[in-house]
């Protein structure tokens, strides 16, 4: 039976953590007495308690999360009301910043801030001789990575067939955007190169072809990045798929010389832009050539076949909405395949705390710790763009609209795209759980009551992608106004989008 359980409540079941595997990878000798076990956000959190306990554990050890923050304080209240003698130890991004009063470091026994990657394994061979540490809060040392076991060799065969599979080349971020944790970082450090590849090759004959990199700034080296692609070039088949977060201003030559050698669907490339406002940018200590960002994105688009998701965020401290609005419309103009519109999070310890009384900076107190309002939007507005997120998620970044969107976003595609949020929440009060095919609906009259656009361009376009979604049954609209006219419309604009598949 274990006496040392590593646990955390992931986001979704595809999801394998990489922080616990790291722990358990570092525990040495202690490895025979302690296992992994992972949950989601779906079960009670009294049935996870009743699961960590089965096996009495001495220690278990929570990885603590924004998005688990919560489920996991009543967790630990259960399972230190249960099983007061069982040795809690939290660590994790969301208490190792600002712990004191939270509850949840209150109720467990020790909490490790940082990088715990051997202070773990320190901590536990000292309770499992009996040693109570004096001191509950344990400072991290940043461990040389050189001195750390690789995890990758403790991801299971189920999990390499049904999960996320999570590496990183390097660790850290030189850069000093006060939004992110990272910017705590001095510097970005590569891990040892020949075990890092070893391990990859290890992965790679185990089966795996989908490799999420979590580095910060895959491309901050581009010779250590130019061998990893290599490596990569080398094993491409139809299922590899790659995901690198990229800086967007510096692209050198060696990688413009390997990235457009990818096949379609094989690299996906997350890009943050977050602002292409100077003066904001310099609020946030963001240091980012526009110019570069731009001609590189405007690269990347035309001469390789990489999926690029770039991101952009709301709430920014000096950014208002006409800000934005131009940072939205130069990015889509630059035409990624995403824009991940995300609204701003005051993470704990991050450098944005600075700008609260200045900027008039109003946070959720819950997580996720989402703005509310500042001096330069107010919370209605702040709302207003959080449905705009979502309805944006759920047309433009499903990809379930490709020829539709065009004729939403036109030449102005922030403001167009507002006007039919807004159109979208007033009719429906709904943001989430809209079926397909009622939002196909939706768009029809949206398109003609919100922007005015013609009704047999609207029905056309609507109808190739109705047509490429697979669903099946009749669309209301096409029966309204000229059925006939309308059914001539979706039969030839399907019978295109067929003869285009085919192709």
């Amino acid at each position: 039976m274990p006496e040392i359980v590593l646990s955390t409540l992931n986001a979704k079941h595809i999801h394998a953590s990489l922080g616990l595997r790291y722990l358990f990878a570092n525990l040495g000798g202690l490895q025979s007495k302690a296992t992994i076990q992972e949950f989601t956000l779906e079960p009670w959190p009294i049935d996870i308690a009743e699961q960590l306990l089965a096996s009495k554990p001495r220690i278990i050890g929570l990885g603590v999360y924004i998005w688990n923050a919560e489920r996991s304080q009543q967790l630990v209240a259960l399972l230190k009301e249960i099983s007061p003698e069982t040795v809690i130890v939290l660590g994790g991004p969301e208490v190792s910043h600002e712990w004191q009063g939270q509850p949840i470091v209150d109720q467990a026994d020790y909490l490790i801030c940082g990088q715990g990657d051997l202070a773990f394994a320190q901590l536990c061979r000292q309770l499992l001789k009996g040693e109570r540490p004096i001191s509950k809060v344990i400072q991290a040392e940043v461990p040389p990575l050189e001195s750390l076991a690789l995890p990758y060799d403790y991801y299971s065969d189920e999990d390499i067939k049904h999960r996320l599979v999570y590496v990183e080349a390097s660790r850290g971020c030189p850069f000093k955007c006060e939004f992110c944790l990272s910017a705590l970082d001095k510097t970005a450090l590569p891990f040892p190169e020949e075990p890092f590849m070893a391990a990859l090759e290890r992965l790679y004959q185990r089966g795996v072809r989908h490799f999420k990199f979590v580095d910060r700034t895959f491309n901050l080296n581009p010779q250590k990045s130019a061998e990893i692609l290599n490596f990569f070039l080398q094993r491409l088949d139809d299922q590899l798929f790659l995901h690198f977060e990229v800086i967007p201003d510096h692209l050198p030559q060696i990688l413009k010389e390997l990235l457009p050698r990818f096949p379609a669907g094989s690299l996906q490339l997350e890009i943050g832009i977050q602002s292409f406002n100077p003066e904001v940018q310099t609020i946030i200590s963001r240091k980012q050539d526009n110019a570069k960002s731009q001609e590189n994105l405007r690269w990347l688009r035309q001469e390789t076949q990489a999926h690029l998701h770039a991101d952009l965020i709301i709430g920014l401290p000096g950014e208002d909405l006409t800000s934005f609005a131009q940072s939205f419309n130069e990015l889509a103009a630059l035409n990624p395949h995403e824009i991940q519109v995300g609204v701003l999070k005051r993470l704990k310890g991050s450098p944005i705390i600075r700008h609260t009384d200045s900027y008039g900076m109003r946070y959720n107190p819950a997580p996720p710790y989402n703005i509310l309002c500042n001096n330069l939007l107010d919370f209605k507005t702040v709302q207003q763009l959080n449905r705009f997120t979502r309805y944006w998620e759920m047309i433009a970044n499903s990809g379930r609209f490709q020829n539709t969107l065009p004729l939403i976003l036109g030449n102005r595609p922030f403001e167009h795209f507002l006007q039919l949020s807004d159109w979208l929440y007033i009719t429906t009060q709904q943001v989430h759980k809209i079926a397909l095919k009622r939002l196909f609906e939706l768009l029809f009259s949206g398109l003609k009551e919100a922007l005015d656009l013609d009704s047999t361009k609207v029905i056309s376009a609507l109808a190739l992608d109705y047509d490429a979604s697979g669903i099946k049954g009749h669309l209301t609209f096409l029966h309204t106004g000229n059925p006939s006219a309308a059914s001539r419309i979706l039969e030839k604009d399907s019978r295109k989008a067929r003869q285009t598949r085919h192709q």
